[in-house]
């Protein structure tokens, strides 16, 4: 009876009353946020790496761009899926394979939530933003000074200010004007119409593919020169239509021909200026002078 009157006395006590609150309270707030999904930290999180690392390539509810419109993909793929494919892109079978952005987990994790939490809200409208090609119809062109800035830059004839490599050693486009390019990425010609002009510039300013990343680590695009870029390449699309045809196989193969005609003509030349007699003829002469 004695420790039973002890342990009521010491939960009438005003501090352990207050302890007992305090831990309720702190369980009511942990669960809560447990059955919203994300706290509001990791959703803001998730925003900004969606932001910086997907919204080069992706809409959320605004339709397809690069890749695919991501809203509502947690639900088709369910959530363990989706972290499974943002971590690795090709194990998961995407196709196009998306780069690997080299994300832990946690942010990994964060990310889907701010998906989820997203696609959650209000259902996608289908006039809710206009898809890249509409957007590249309406786009004003950049002035004529700017579109040569950004194929100068392209090209590499301008150096980028922070030393980065000329996109033409990856890329090519289909133009009169400029020479051909690397294949060793996508071909730009007709980039503007599938990105749109934002798309662009977030991709030239936040590089998602592991190698532009590599190549331009630390050597980041003055904002002029992104608008420059982006300018040219929305130039070149409407351009497009009065273009050549490239045929570079022909090309090659005429300068060749052209190559062995030239060499012919200078053997031709030098087998001129010798002379017809024999060639022991002059040894011959001399030594009958000097009988």
């Amino acid at each position: 009876m004695q420790q039973q009157s002890r342990q009521t006395r010491t939960l009438s006590h005003p501090v352990a009353i207050s302890r007992c609150w305090r831990g309720m309270i702190g369980s009511l707030l942990i669960a809560a946020f447990s059955a919203g999904g994300a706290t509001p930290a990791s959703a803001q999180e998730g925003k900004t790496l969606f932001e910086t690392k997907c919204a080069a390539c992706h809409n959320l509810g605004g339709g397809p761009k690069v890749g695919p419109d991501l809203k509502g993909v947690v639900a088709k793929r369910g959530k363990d899926a989706t972290i499974a494919a943002v971590l690795d892109p090709a194990k998961a079978g995407l196709k196009p394979t998306m780069p690997n952005l080299g994300l832990p987990k946690k942010d990994a994790e964060a990310l889907v939530a701010y998906l989820e939490k997203e696609s959650a809200g209000s259902p996608t409208a289908s006039g809710e933003a206009a898809a890249p090609s509409a957007q590249t119809a309406s786009a004003a062109e950049s002035p004529p000074d700017e579109i040569q800035l950004g194929q100068d830059l392209f090209e590499g004839k301008v150096r980028f200010a922070n030393g980065g490599s000329s996109c033409i050693a990856c890329h090519d486009v289909q133009s009169d004007k400029v020479a051909s390019g690397g294949v060793l990425a996508a071909e730009l010609t007709l980039a503007f119409s599938r990105m749109g002009k934002q798309g662009l510039q977030s991709v030239i300013a936040n590089a998602p593919f592991p190698v532009m990343q590599a190549a331009y680590q630390g050597k980041d695009l003055t904002e002029k020169e992104i608008a420059a870029l982006v300018g040219f390449l929305q130039h070149v699309e409407k351009e497009h239509s009065r273009q050549m045809p490239r045929q570079t196989g022909l090309r090659m193969f005429t300068a060749g021909i052209g190559g062995v005609i030239v060499l012919v003509g200078i053997f031709s030349l030098a087998g001129r200026r010798r002379k017809n007699r024999c060639v022991n003829q002059d040894i011959y002469d001399r030594q009958m002078k000097s009988e």
